[in-house]
């Protein structure tokens, strides 16, 4: 569309829409990549929470479909390893649950399932060539970015703040996405862990525009062509739309979480660590109200979830999110149903209206 006044994402991804999927692990996949390519936008792959074998047959499958480019996305934190005494208080913590869904703390599986991004990966992005590679939690170390550099992929991480935004420009990144604290699923925080002092999306685009020589890409509840308008007006160069899709026909959301999602409002969700080990948004359920949303005795990242595993298959059965992910934007009421190659265009036209 020649209405896109910034050209600098359109040209960079070679895009036609300023409109990047949310890579959601668990909600999206190839098909929902395709369905927003075919619209003018850039498909996304999650790649960390799917083994490398799935994620290479996730991108045959979009090659396959369309003749786009695609954006594989990785997380890139630390793993911590707790000690016993953190685990211990942890399901002392849990203690009242696991008696009232009858569980045996002692036979509880081991959590994980979120990798940080390693050579097996990077050999996969060298395999496969993608053009966009986009990081989460900061970025990987410093051999392993200078091979996705080198493959010429263009690289994009996610900032909360600005001073994380100039850490990550500073790096040789392409692009930043700046996360505004409405935005669902897990932060980007990589410089701080204060969620007290996230700032909002309308105060952090236009100052890390400002602030930073690369594109800026504005996430956080961008749930329509009223959105994606008003962050281009403040300086975006486009946008990264997660929540909209979680109703699509493409997304591969359990029942449970696209029921949480319908009943979504401006004041239900809230940033919780009680999950997964990060702060997260999403939909507040039973485990966020009754232990957190945010809590310290939490094990850290991605471990948290496993003890609650038992009680989730439990809850979900009888169709309750309870002791899972919920993740949503504060603008989940916006999300709606349909294909989501539809409502790309529609978010798009709309925008390209108000320009």
């Amino acid at each position: 569309m020649s209405h896109w006044h910034d050209r600098r994402l359109l040209d960079l991804f070679r895009i036609e829409t300023p409109i990047l999927l949310a890579p959601m692990a668990g909600s999206g996949g190839s098909a929902l990549a395709i369905a927003v390519a075919k619209a003018g936008g850039l498909g996304s792959i999650p790649c960390a929470s799917i083994s490398v074998e799935k994620a290479t047959e996730e991108v045959a499958i979009f090659r396959g479909a369309v003749a786009a480019p695609l954006n594989l996305n990785f997380f890139a934190h630390q793993p911590k390893a707790p000690t016993d005494a953190d685990h211990a208080r942890w399901l002392s913590r849990l203690a009242p649950y696991f008696k009232e869904f009858a569980v045996d703390p002692a036979g509880l599986a081991a959590a994980g399932g979120r990798a940080p991004f390693d050579d097996a990966m990077c050999r996969m992005v060298e395999a496969l060539k993608p053009e966009v590679v986009s990081f989460h939690f900061g970025l990987p170390a410093k051999d392993l970015l200078a091979r996705v550099h080198a493959t010429g992929a263009k690289i994009v991480g996610t900032a909360t703040t600005v001073a994380e935004g100039r850490w990550l420009a500073e790096r040789g990144v392409h692009a930043v996405i700046a996360q505004g604290n409405e935005a669902g699923g897990h932060r980007g925080n990589f410089l701080t862990d204060d969620m007290a002092t996230q700032p909002g999306l309308f105060a952090l685009v236009p100052q890390m525009a400002d602030a930073l020589p690369v594109p800026v890409i504005a996430a956080g509840a961008i749930a329509d062509g009223r959105g994606l308008a008003a962050a281009l007006t403040l300086g975006a160069s486009a946008v990264q739309i997660g929540t909209a899709y979680l109703l699509s026909d493409e997304s591969v959301s359990v029942p449970v979480h696209k029921a949480a999602v319908k009943q979504a409002r401006d004041d239900n969700t809230a940033v919780t660590n009680v999950l997964t080990g990060r702060p997260a948004r999403g939909v507040i359920n039973r485990i966020m109200r009754e232990i957190g949303p945010l809590s310290p005795d939490a094990l850290p990242f991605p471990l948290a979830g496993g003890a609650l595993a038992p009680m989730r298959a439990a809850t979900e059965k009888q169709g309750h999110g309870d002791f899972q992910p919920l993740w949503s934007g504060q603008a989940g009421a916006l999300a709606r149903e349909g294909n989501a190659e539809s409502i790309t265009r529609h978010i798009a036209e709309q925008a390209a209206a108000l320009q």
